[in-house]
């Protein structure tokens, strides 16, 4: 990079999570081109330098310059939702929306103010900060199916989140002819694709590949077994597996007996999950489930990759726990090629940034949902955060991830005013009216708001029902600073400010940081944002590592310490017994099972037969594709181009006694709504099941009611159900993976 040219900058590309540094070159503020930063480790030429990602490269220019891109701040002028706008500008905005939530406060207490937040590519210590300095432990979002489960459940019981996604194969040396990996309901080939790469890698040097996933996808199709299971019976294989290991004495007996809480325990419960008896529940062969067990727990190192094909289901806390078991008890955990603890980031992290000592416990106790749901919540966080801090010195993880507000029980909270009014909700970076099931309850929850305020880029189908919607500044109109919440290998990423953020004339837009800041002042609570602007926030936070923000991005803006392995033979756990809980006292002082147990999910051919007959298919939902970032990109023309309609799969075979040809539109209907799709033939899952895409909206269709964009038309989350009733009991993930369904061809004019 020349670094003297100060039209070329180095920014971190987030148009999806992967946020590989590239290279941005402008002339008098606009955008020329954008190539790969060759310099980035964490890059590592996954695309040819020719072409590019396909979501950034090729189209950075066609989103950025985009005539629906938000400019200026917006009033609604008309109706909520009859689309008639009036721009304004930042200061009546930030007075307005203040003034407005100062009365809501007087009146109803801080608590009353909600928030709703999306993907983790927004500053997220400034939302968790924003809300904490205010007093309401009510924002929420998508933590408690994305990302969370995983790192939460495994905080409980190893005192810091071992890494789950990250990058393992490079461990590995061509001249090695051992390694495993067991991959757990994520498709790295449409999601990840740095791992993608390093699996295809990772193959060639001879790692051993086991996919468990109902969809033979492209990772199945290089795995050297493929278990097909039945959607939603993860916890059941995984607990057989750890029966077949315990019962061929396959098992680390010196870490088991050394490191290791509960294995009794453990012991008397897989002794439930014999491969026999988990057969009919898995729709697997006893023999490959042993035979897989076989592979991982002896084919050293293991690794244990899982994604939202475990997170996503209504026994998903249960998974993730049986999952970490099988990982310990083979001895990969904390060990080169394993599944690694990479202990705290060396800056002051999300957690330190996100004031959790200013709210007070009166207020954390109002928290909604956490009650029932602890796990995500405060309850659990408080019960974790001892135990981490005496063997880290921090706290593990984000508060604006993993202390979350239930939001299918908020969003009940905001329609009944039960257990207290909830007035007001900030929708940061997210689109609920898309990305949160029961779209009904959704719409009808933010329509009774007071006050609806939407930071974004787009006026979404959300939007569209606001009061005020603000322009944010995108990852190339803002400078960047990221360290993995969970501290996983505790890399620490950043990105200059590449473009400006407001031209006059043709936009005026502010990152998060200003706009919580800004309305925070207003609020009263200056004291608590010492900062004036996002730069000098990254600069304290760069302060253990004696640089500023700008020395940081001089040397690169990238930082991967060395992790060692073994840690816990001088540390210990952060566990209340100092071990690796197996059986976790967590989960127990909590009010539920130390231990993982399989349930039925809320709606299959098993728990509910009745329901089974009118709706005969089960529903998977939420599997990525390329292109898409979950409900982003549908505005983009070149992107749009190469995956113009929402698509349902369907077996073959199930399509034609239905009468339904390949690409013919159909109707998927549940016992909550139907929804239109196109139908793509697909054989690699059972034909009882369908797989349905997530994330669909039309931009290009009008704005005003009833129209919403096309909201209604082929949203799955129409079709889905997040009753607390359904929720899991831990964590309160609501099921995507395990409906219940029927389709019949559409006729189409």
């Amino acid at each position: 990079m020349k670094q003297s040219d100060p039209s070329i900058k180095l920014a971190v590309c987030e148009m999806c999570h992967a946020r590989c540094q590239v290279l941005v070159h402008s002339e008098n503020g606009r955008l020329t081109k954008m190539e790969e930063a060759p310099a980035d480790p964490h890059r590592a030429s996954i695309f040819p330098p020719t072409k590019g990602c396909l979501r950034s490269f090729l189209t950075i220019k066609d989103w950025l310059y985009h005539p629906d891109h938000l400019c200026f701040p917006l009033k609604r002028a008309g109706e909520r939702g009859e689309g008639k706008w009036k721009k304004i500008g930042w200061d009546q905005a930030f007075d307005e929306i203040s003034d407005k939530l100062i009365k809501i406060i007087d009146t109803y207490g801080p608590e009353a103010v909600a928030g709703t937040r999306g993907t983790q590519r927004t500053n997220e210590e400034f939302i968790a900060r924003f809300f904490n300095v205010m007093g309401s432990p009510n924002y929420g979002g998508q933590s408690n199916i994305c990302y969370s489960p995983c790192c939460v459940t495994a905080k409980a019981m190893c005192g810091w989140t071992p890494r789950h996604r990250s990058t393992v194969f490079p461990e590995w040396t061509v001249d090695d002819d051992k390694g495993c990996i067991l991959v757990l309901g994520i498709n790295p080939s449409n999601s990840v694709m740095r791992l993608w790469k390093m699996m295809r890698e990772g193959k060639r040097m001879g790692v051993k590949i086991i996919v468990a996933d109902p969809r033979r996808t492209e990772t199945a199709e290089i795995a050297d077994q493929y278990l097909q299971l039945r959607p939603g019976s993860d916890t059941a294989l995984l607990m057989a597996m750890i029966n077949v290991v315990i019962e061929e004495e396959l098992y680390d007996k010196e870490f088991v007996e050394k490191y290791c809480y509960g294995f009794d325990e453990l012991v008397e419960r897989a002794k439930e999950y014999t491969p026999e008896n988990v057969e009919e529940t898995t729709w697997l062969k006893a023999e490959e489930i042993r035979r897989a067990a076989r592979t991982y727990a002896t084919t050293k190192p293991g690794f244990a990759l899982n994604g939202m094909g475990q997170e996503q289901l209504q026994n998903c806390i249960e998974a993730i726990h049986a999952k970490t078991i099988l990982i310990a008890i083979t001895g990969n955990i904390d060990i080169t090629g394993g599944n690694m603890i990479g202990g705290p980031p060396e800056i002051i992290d999300c957690a330190e940034m996100s004031a959790t000592d200013i709210i007070t416990p009166e207020q954390k106790a109002k928290q909604l949902g956490a009650d029932r749901f602890k796990l995500l919540a405060w309850p659990g966080w408080d019960a974790m955060e001892p135990h981490t801090k005496r063997v880290w010195g921090k706290a593990c993880g984000q508060p604006g991830c993993d202390v979350v507000a239930h939001l299918p029980t908020m969003l009940r909270t905001m329609i009944t005013g039960k257990p207290y009014p909830v007035k007001a909700c900030l929708t940061i970076a997210s689109n609920p009216m898309v990305t949160q099931p029961n779209t009904k309850l959704v719409y009808k929850a933010l329509k009774s708001l007071d006050l609806y305020v939407v930071q974004d880029y787009w006026l979404t189908p959300s939007a569209e029902i606001a009061d005020y919607v603000l322009p944010t500044a995108s990852w190339i109109e803002r400078p960047f600073l990221y360290s993995q919440g969970g501290g996983i290998d505790a890399p620490i990423r950043a990105g200059e400010q590449a473009l400006p953020a407001a031209i006059e004339g043709e936009f005026d837009r502010k990152n998060d940081f200003e706009i919580f800041r800004e309305i925070s002042v207003r609020l009263g609570f200056e004291e608590h944002w010492p900062w004036k602007t996002l730069e000098e926030s990254y600069d304290y936070r760069l302060t253990p590592m004696g640089m500023t923000f700008k020395e940081f991005i001089a040397k690169g803006g990238n930082y991967n310490p060395e992790v060692a392995e073994k840690k816990h033979e001088t540390m210990g756990f952060g566990t209340p017994t100092g071990k690796l809980e197996l059986s976790s006292t967590i989960f127990a002082d909590l009010g539920y099972d130390p231990l993982p147990r399989y349930e039925e999910s809320h709606a299959n051919f098993i728990s509910t037969p009745e329901l089974a007959k009118e709706y005969p298919l089960m529903l998977l939902t939420g599997g990525r594709f390329q292109w898409m970032f979950h409900s982003e990109h549908r505005q983009v023309h070149p992107i749009r181009k190469h995956h113009p309609h929402p698509l349902v799969q369907v077996h073959p075979e199930t399509a034609r006694k239905l009468g339904i040809d390949d690409g013919d539109w159909v109707w998927i209907q549940s016992k909550n709504g139907r929804v239109k799709m196109k139908c793509t033939y697909f054989d690699g899952m059972d034909p009882r099941v369908v797989h349905a895409e997530h994330g669909w909206w039309f931009p290009e269709l009008p704005g005003e009611e009833p129209w919403l964009h096309g909201v209604w038309e082929s949203n799955i989350n129409v079709l889905l159900d997040d009753d607390p009733e359904v929720c899991n009991k831990y964590s309160g993930g609501w099921p995507l993976k395990t409906g219940l369904c029927k389709i019949y061809k559409a006729i189409v004019y």
